[in-house]
């Protein structure tokens, strides 16, 4: 109850004087705003970020805002097509700090022990793909209205206190804010509740939303109620010790909701409708258009297959996909959600849990783990569990159901496929199926118990609710479902049959008790009768008891037993009713009884009928036993009984299964089992007999061929442990039942069974290359079995304790056991007898949690990790000889242990070691340095984890749960739970193939990785097989996927993650022979005939991310660097950017030097320019191949490498066209600043020569197209241009033009008649017919807009398909076709969640591009069908989906749509084989600007590093990319290789400056990042090594000069000379040692941004390091060039090391050219313009200069000349000589240039 001052209700604003900012605070773009609406003011809060604008109460964390008010109300409206959060934090009693989200950015419910997130949901966008997206135009006010009680008591199991705080974050519109105690009802006022009378309470009037007269409040706002009122909430915390809660967070039911805000009224505020789309339904069907506007009113039809509301839920309206069920509800009813499990459609078990960022972090960049779920459950090696009572029949016969523990298991006996329902968190206590096989109930052991109700066909769970006993022990469900009855007892240990109605639960109704009666008497079994649905009967102690259901009240009544009154009874069955005859007889009751006595009972007249005493066999010499039927002797102890037609099968416990005739005068057959019989069930059609036995055997009798069948078998305890073996698909496991058992994976049956009746087996493991396992007992021994003898082979005892853990090397050569007293023995297995070797005592903690993993070897077999000496120390020693190599300490004594650890791949050389306390901590296997941690895996102890062979894929048990973690995710990885296990797991493994999972626990689950099964995941994502493991120092895993594999089938609902490039640790061949070309992927890939494209090498990269929690965290988000203003391209919806800014041009005319006397080749371009759009062509019948790079056009030889290059551009190319003849390439680009118009460049293909130039758009061309007889061409300008050109191409003269009355995106002709284009609008397509009379040409135009039901936006992409289609991409992802005979769009899906950029169609297949970075293949051969109505709706599929590495902005294929080649935003041309499912790198280059690059000494390979954070090395020879190393959310703008006086080739290194003032080295042989420091409080600016290589020199932006040592680490010595200036330049170069008057080996110098230069002379061996000489450089404060300022360059002369070049922003534009032997200006160079680049040949006396007027100067000092080369489209702000002077790279931006020097 809320205190009196907060009663009835308060306002929070008003109260906290949000408007004086004193106890408040707001971020960001928060402004008081006039709503028309509410006409008053509101709260604006907007932004780009919702973390970067919020409102905040209280102003700071420590305070509270201390309201405890119930209920939450929110009275806001989002701001369209934004999104929006609001962070709650809300306290307990028990002053634990909950977090509660809702938010439009998730795409999901999650939840952690602190954090709830829910997803906010606009109906007008909700689809069964995604539920997030940003609020529609037409977003409405909405009255949130939160039960913060409930919410907690729900999800978490705890008790509301108080709110402490609330987060307002953009985008939206706040009014304000209430808490109270009473639930409101916002439609009405206080005085129409008065006026009506009604039972609710009137919204107060400061609350309400202003409505005019004569309209409803419901057709103007929105009401979001959450949870829902009928929602079963428990009225206090379920206990601790009785909670599902102890293996996941919250108690069960868990509750997986999404808010929605529905933007249409509907007519029915209190009932929302329901509507259930086929669970199997993908989100990319395609819907048909119709003729007229679609009506938005739903179907008032009701159904509830396939939903599983709460007892009293409310039925909703409902979208089921394909990865799970969500709920909608209407805007004026509560919202409803649903339970954790959705049937078959997604794995019930499944729950998405994540690392999350802080609290402020921008939830859009979080990082989500794909696909979703990982995981599906594919097998179950178990039964019973609770209770092996339940195995019933299906009624065809063709399955059986069965429990296995927490799981419910249908079985096909024919195939042996296994379908699951899960969703209960404890065992299965009973089970009931109805005669027809609609519903089937369940129930749970745990306490309070909780049953649900199934639809048996769908296994979705129709309903949850709890029962009213405190344990259940039978069901029965009458044969119509309408009854459900169950058995148990109460708190007090009293017998309860209750009957609950489960009729309207088909209808969409809830489950209802029509009675409950406590009684005496003992139950053990209950039955409803089969001929009447109101008649049950009873049995246990001394009775029997007949009972009827009338008038809501159950009553019973016992049966008069005679004699028999003193029996115990153990199970009944009623005979099945027959109805032939003229009169049929009434069914009979059968009643067994352990003192072999079966009862036949008359129910309608309750009187027994019949007693008899059923007798074992006697042996006889006859061929049949003698049976006795009664008599003296002891009956048959029987256990159960079922009764068909003509047989009745009884089970007893001496484990015999028996039948006999109705009459029982004999037995016909008996089956003996191996132990007693628990469970016996007669098939429908009575030819089958299921049997189950108290020892987890389960099979079936069939009766005509008299042939016994094993359907399962089962460990009768816990599996401790388990191995796998490869070559024949083995699994051994180890129980407490004390038995190892065999089992064949393929099917699941158990092959061996070895029984140890006095020592239990504790550990288990495969010999890998013998038919041999291992295994230890708890008596310290270690045996050998043999599979093919099925015998002990030799055995070892170790007396000091029991066996905890099992490893083996890889070779089979040697076997390692650790007991529970800490000793470790080494055996030997090499030869055929097994022998100890060696015994170290005292190695393993004895004190350590019991693990199976207590032992790990790597999988080279060179190291041995195991836990210990002590309980938080990890040690690693040498296999062969046990001598320690390395001991880290993990934990903290007596706080946290370690408790499992394993190896991840050779190639990482990471040891991943758990925690006591939930932490996974990975180390580097070779140093022991803490490579990452995850934190709040698990809250308890972990007692097994695996990594997979890719290093992917992380699996870690805890409690009773499997996680999945995305491994590759830095620094927050994905993760996803599953449960199933109803006990805690022990052990979690990949199978052999990496394919598969396996849990073991209370059962053994194999679980079937969904990646593995679409085009192998692994391969797409795994580091490839190198020679050499990744170094010590290495700080993050490798992550691979340069090459985007494509899946077999659609993937839906699964979304492929972009490929990530991969780290691989092997030697580069060539050169110098450090470096070699590594194959995309690991892999070797073939060529594509003829006219296929080269292939070219993917590279290796090594991505870290700064900043953050550690080093080594590894992130999905890069840092984004800004050009020229405009932002980056990225693959977000409406992420196309395609033309950049314009550049500066040269103010006086610059003329190129002919080609025979030029010293400048241009050689080759490194880069694409992925801000252009459809600016590649790619012929395959030609193999003719161009694409863009800044200004230049390069038309590429794709089989030998040889680039031509066009020059003639002023400005970027935006896009290119080729003629259908493939003779005439048009290209076009922006108009520069000195043109009035755009430059449009006709080239003849064969001479490469321009032919002609067009000028016509004012600002740019989007847009170009031939004719299909090539007779025109049509050009499209861009927005700010708006006009549509057709040119005639005999003579390129202009034959009409016109100014379009809105923004067009595209045009094309169509292909069937050159006299029609289409054109895109806004929301419309243009049809233009083109008429020509003489000289005279007319465009009759016909537009026609997108119908609102196609829900398109606006139409980016276009392309013609067969006639008369016309295909359609949108910005909403949709893809609209028309009939361009009719105008018409009749058909549109959802093909995307992103933006169309491009579209390409050919017959039978559609290719689609968009912004989200995929590339997708369609079946559309059915569309024309679909035109004409002829097709189903669902006839558009999906073929293949790649991902790529940016947004899909050009494409060319071939006709069959089998080959292309594809280019994206992130400046990377891929070559794409549909065929192969694969995506090979042709072209790549930076998406940043490049800062620096560098060469090897050996002039083999070359580096650059960008603005986004990588370092790339390039192989000279191919100019391909070989290495990246990516470091996240940082810039690297400074880069140096080692010289060749460091040592050998193979140590070579790169050492790289960051912006947050770090410094790295990167080992280039073992691809590996050796060392991370940071010398510099600031952004590193320059950085240099020393001739010897031992020493590295940087500078940052403040001016200081750092002095490091790679070996140590340490930074030991700082020169702050040029503090205040940023440092632009280091260079170091050799000396004389006494040259100069002064000693030292090294002569460097730093240049600073003030025009300074200092040159200095070193000897770091001995720490000397003097100053030589002091330069002060005049400059000036006029600046000619605003967008570059001119840096201070200097460098040494090559030829002249005393000699010291020097340009900056001085008085003159000059090079000055400074003698330190004469110390004095010895030579002076005009230039046109200041500087920004330089460069010096080692060879002849060139220098290179670049300007920032896009020039790029070559001067001659010999015979001072100078000639000047144009083709760069951006400032030249680096020019760098390789070491021979054969070759000059220049950049600008990010294109890169190599050319070849032709002076000497």
């Amino acid at each position: 109850m809320a205190p009196a001052w907060q009663q009835p209700f308060l306002n929070v604003f008003r109260h906290f004087k949000v408007d004086e900012w004193k106890r408040s605070t707001k971020e960001g773009d928060v402004a008081v705003v006039t709503d028309k609406t509410l006409r008053g003011s509101v709260y604006r809060i907007r932004g780009s970020v919702s973390a970067g604008s919020y409102i905040q109460l209280p102003r700071t964390s420590t305070q509270s805002l201390g309201l405890t008010g119930r209920y939450l109300y929110v009275l806001f409206r989002p701001l369209p097509s934004k999104h929006f959060v609001i962070h709650l934090d809300v306290s307990t009693e028990d002053s634990q700090v909950i977090r509660v989200s809702f938010s439009s950015l998730f795409k999901e419910f999650k939840s952690t022990a602190t954090w709830l997130q829910f997803p906010f949901v606009f109906e007008a966008r909700t689809t069964g793909r995604d539920l997030a997206g940003a609020a529609p135009p037409g977003a409405r006010w909405t009255f949130l209205q939160l039960d913060l009680q409930d919410i907690l008591l729900l999800y978490l199991n705890r008790s509301y206190s108080h709110l402490k705080s609330v987060r307002l974050c953009a985008s939206l519109l706040v009014r304000n804010l209430y808490t109270s105690d009473l639930c409101f009802d916002p439609a009405v006022t206080v005085t129409g509740a008065q006026r009506a009378k009604l039972p609710v309470i009137a919204v107060p009037r400061e609350m309400a939303f202003p409505v005019p007269k004569g309209e409803s409040w419901h057709n103007r706002y929105i009401h979001v109620r959450f949870p829902r009122d009928g929602m079963e909430v428990p009225p206090e915390p379920v206990p601790k010790s009785c909670s599902p809660a102890a293996v996941l967070p919250g108690p069960a039911p868990r509750l997986l909701p999404c808010l929605v805000a529905v933007s249409r009224p509907t007519q029915d505020s209190v009932s929302p409708e329901v509507q259930t789309p086929s669970p199997t339904a993908a989100p990319s069907v395609p819907r048909p258009l119709p003729e007229v506007t679609l009506s938005c009113e739903c179907s008032e039809s009701s159904s509830v297959r396939g939903r599983e509301p709460s007892a009293q839920m409310e039925s909703a309206e409902v979208d089921v996909a394909a990865d799970g069920v969500h709920v909608f509800a209407h805007e004026s009813a509560v919202v409803p959600v649903t339970f954790e499990d959705t049937g078959s459609r997604e794995p019930p078990s499944r729950k998405q849990s994540g690392q999350e960022a802080a609290l402020g972090k921008d939830l859009s960049q979080q990082r989500h783990f794909l696909p979703d779920p990982i995981l599906r459950l594919k097998g179950v090696i178990g039964f019973g569990g609770h209770s092996t009572k339940w195995a019933l029949w299906t009624k065809d016969g063709a399955a059986v159901v069965y429990p296995c523990h927490a799981a419910i298991v249908v079985l096909r006996v024919d195939t042996g496929e296994q379908r699951f329902l899960l969703g209960h968190t404890d065992k299965v206590s009973a089970l009931a199926l109805d005669r027809g096989n609609v519903l089937l109930a369940s129930a749970q052991v745990r306490p309070p118990c909780v049953l649900r109700l199934w639809d048996f066909q769908t296994q979705a769970c129709l309903s949850l609710f709890r029962s009213p006993m405190h344990a259940v022990s039978a069901l029965s469900l009458s044969d119509n479902g309408a009854l459900l009855c169950g058995v148990g007892r109460d708190r007090h240990g009293r017998t309860v049959v209750v009957a609950w109605d489960t009729g309207p639960v088909g209808l969409g109704g809830e489950v209802a008790v029509l009675a409950k009666v406590r009684t005496d008497f003992d139950i053990q079994a209950f039955r409803v009768a089969s001929f009447d649905g109101t008649r049950m009967a009873s049995c246990g102690q001394g009775s029997v008891r007949l009972w009827r259901l009338r008038g809501g009240e159950l009553r019973s009544c016992p049966v008069d037993l005679g004699e028999h009154r003193a029996l115990q009874f153990t199970d009944l069955a009623f005979e099945q009713a027959q109805h032939s005859g003229p009169e049929p007889s009434a069914p009979m009751l059968y009643v067994s009884s352990p003192s072999g006595h079966v009862l036949e009972i008359d129910p309608q007249r309750r009187a027994l009928q019949c007693a008899r005493c059923l007798l074992p066999t006697r042996t006889s010499s006859g061929p049949c036993p003698q049976p006795q039927t009664l008599g003296s002797g002891p009956g048959i102890a029987i256990s159960t009984l079922s009764v068909s037609l003509a047989l009745c099968a009884v089970g007893s416990e001496d484990g015999y299964l028996r039948l006999w005739p109705r009459d029982f005068s004999s037995v016909l057959l008996e089956a003996e089992h191996e132990g007693p019989v628990s469970s016996i069930c007669i098939s429908p059609d009575g030819l089958r007999v299921l049997s189950a036995t108290t020892t987890g055997h389960l099979g079936f009798l069939d009766v005509a061929s008299r042939e016994y069948s094993v359907l399962a078998r089962a460990h009768t305890a816990p599996v401790l442990a388990f191995s796998t073996e490869q070559s024949r698909g083995l699994l051994v496991t180890a129980s407490h039942d004390h038995t190892v058992r065999v089992w064949d994976l393929a099917t699941l049956q158990q092959l061996y069974d070895f029984t140890s009746p006095d020592e239990a087996p504790c550990a288990v493991t495969f010999h890998p290359t013998r038919p041999a396992f291992f295994c230890g007992f708890s008596s310290g021994a270690v045996r050998a079995f043999s599979l093919e003898a099925t015998e002990v082979l030799v055995e070892h005892t170790c007396p000091r304790g029991a066996i905890t853990s099992l490893a083996v090397t890889p070779d089979g050569n040697l076997l390692f056991s650790a007991c529970s007293q800490g000793s470790l023995v080494q055996h030997s297995c090499a030869g055929p007898r097994c022998c100890v070797l060696r015994v170290a005592a005292h190695s393993v903690c004895p004190d350590a949690h019991p693990s199976p993993s207590a032992l790990a070897v790597s999988g080279d077999g060179r190291l041995l990790a195991f836990l210990g000496p002590s309980k938080c120390t990890v040690t690693v020693v040498d296999p062969a000889s046990l001598d320690e190599l390395l001991r880290v300490e993990v934990g903290t004594p007596d706080l946290d242990s370690t408790v499992a650890v394993c190896f991840g791949p050779t190639a990482l050389g990471h040891l991943l070691v758990s925690t006591s306390s939930g932490r996974v901590v990975v180390l580097d296997a070779a140093s022991g340095r803490t490579v990452r941690e995850l934190r709040g895996a698990h809250p308890r102890a972990c007692p097994s984890l695996a990594l997979s062979e890719d290093a992917c894929l992380l699996l870690t048990a805890a409690g009773r749960a499997v996680t999945v973690w995305d491994y590759a995710a830095q620094p927050s990885p994905g993760s996803q739970v599953y449960i199933g296990h109803s006990e805690p797991v022990q052990a979690v493994a990949f199978t052999p193939d990496q394919r598969q999972v396996l849990s073991v626990g209370d059962a053994i689950f194999l679980w079937d990785i969904m990646a593995a099964s679409e085009s192998d995941w692994s391969l797409s994502r795994s580091p490839p097989t190198c020679e050499a493991g990744l170094g010590p120092g290495q700080l993050e895993d490798a992550e691979c996927g340069a090459g985007g594999l494509p899946r077999p089938h659609v993937p839906v609902p699964w979304q492929e993650p972009a490929p990530q490039p991969g780290v691989c640790a092997g030697p580069l061949e060539g050169g110098d022979g450090a470096l070699s070309t590594a194959d995309e992927e690991g892999r070797c890939e073939k060529s594509h005939g003829p006219e296929g494209p080269r292939q070219a090498a993917g590279p290796r990269v090594l991505e870290e991310e700064a900043g953050g929690a550690g080093d080594g965290a590894l992130g999905a988000a890069g840092a984004r660097s800004t050009r020229k203003g405009g932002v980056q391209p990225g693959a977000h919806l409406g992420s196309y950017e395609h033309l950049p800014a314009g550049h500066t041009t040269p103010t006086k005319s610059v003329s190129s030097p002919a080609a025979s006397s030029a010293g400048l080749r241009l050689k080759a371009v490194l880069g694409y320019s992925g801000s252009g759009r459809a600016n590649m062509v790619w012929r395959p019948d030609t193999g003719f191949f161009a694409y863009t790079c800044g200004r230049l056009v390069v038309v590429e030889d794709l089989h030998s490498g040889a680039q031509q290059h066009w020059l003639g551009h002023p400005e970027e190319v935006s896009t290119l066209a080729l003629s259908r003849d493939a003779q005439v390439l048009v290209s076009a680009s922006r108009r520069s600043r000195t043109a009035a118009h755009c430059q449009i460049r006709v080239w003849d293909v064969s001479g490469g020569v321009c032919q002609h130039l067009l000028s016509h758009h004012d600002t740019a061309v989007q847009a170009l197209a031939f004719s299909p007889d090539d007779r025109l061409l049509v050009t499209l300008g861009d927005s700010g241009d708006g006009t549509l050109a057709l040119w005639n191409t005999a003579t390129y003269t202009l034959l009409w033009c016109t100014r379009l009355l809105e923004p067009a995106s595209g045009v094309a002709f169509d292909p069937w008649d050159a006299d029609k284009l289409a054109c895109l609008g806004q929301g419309a397509v243009t049809f233009w017919l083109l008429q020509q009379r003489g000289a005279d040409i007319s465009l009759q135009v016909h537009r026609e807009p997108v119908p609102k039901a196609a829900g398109a936006g606006a139409l980016t992409s276009l392309c013609y398909g067969p006639r008369p289609l016309l295909y359609c991409g949108s910005s909403a992802g949709q893809v609209c076709v028309w009939d361009t005979r009719a105008g018409r769009c009749f058909l549109a899906w959802e093909a995307d969640d992103s933006e169309i950029g491009v579209l390409l169609c050919s017959r039978s297949r559609l290719v689609s591009g968009s912004g989200a970075r995929r590339l997708r293949l369609w079946a559309v051969g059915t569309v024309p069908d679909l035109r004409r109505g002829s097709a189903r709706s669902g006839s558009v599929f999906m073929e293949h989906e790649l991902s790529l590495d940016g947004a899909v902005v050009s494409a060319s294929f071939d006709d069959g749509m089998d080959m292309g080649v594809v280019g994206t935003t992130a400046g990377t041309l891929w070559y794409v084989s549909w065929a192969e499912g694969a995506s090979t790198r042709l072209v790549s280059g930076h998406r940043s600007k490049v800062n620096e690059v560098v060469f090897s000494p050996s002039e083999s390979h070359c580096a650059t590093c960008g603005e986004d954070g990588s370092v790339r090395v390039w192989s000279l020879a191919s100019l391909e990319l070989v290495i990246q190393f990516q470091v996240l959310n940082q810039s690297c703008l400074c880069l140096a290789w080692s010289p060749p006086a460091c040592g050998r080739p193979e140590q070579q290194r790169l050492a790289a400056g960051y912006s947050d003032g770090t410094l790295r080295l990167f080992s280039i042989s073992r691809t590996a990042m050796e060392l991370k420091m940071r010398p510099h409080p600031s952004a590193l600016t320059a950085v240099a090594f020393s001739t010897d290589g031992q020493t590295v020199l940087s500078g940052d932006k403040d001016g200081l000069v750092a002095v490091s040592r790679p070996c140590t680490g340490m930074t030991f010595r700082v020169l702050s000379d040029h503090r205040g200036a940023p440092i632009s330049t280091i260079q170091v170069t050799s000396k004389e040692y006494a040259d100069l008057g002064v000693q030292g080996t090294d002569l460097w110098l730093a240049a600073s941004g003030d025009q300074r230069v200092s040159v200095w002379a070193s000897d770091w061996l001995w720490n000397r390091c003097e100053l030589l000489d002091w330069l002060s450089f005049p400059t000036t404060a006029v600046l000619e060039t605003q967008d570059h300022q001119p840096p201070s360059l200097a460098a040494f002369c090559p030829w002249d090391r005393l000699l010291l070049v020097h340009a900056g922003l001085g008085v003159h534009k000059e090079v000055t050219v400074y003698s330190l032997r004469q110390k004095q200006v010895v030579e002076r160079i005009s230039l046109p313009f200041f500087a920004i680049s330089l460069s010096l040949s080692p060879g002849a006396h060139l220098l290179a200069i670049g300007f920032a007027e896009c020039l790029l100067r070559l001067v001659d000092c010999a015979l001072g000349t100078a000639q000047d080369f144009a083709g760069h489209g951006d400032a030249v702000h680096l020019c760098r000589f390789t070491p021979s002077a054969r070759l000059l790279f220049t950049v600008a931006y990010n294109e890169i240039l190599v050319w070849e020097v032709t002076s000497h």
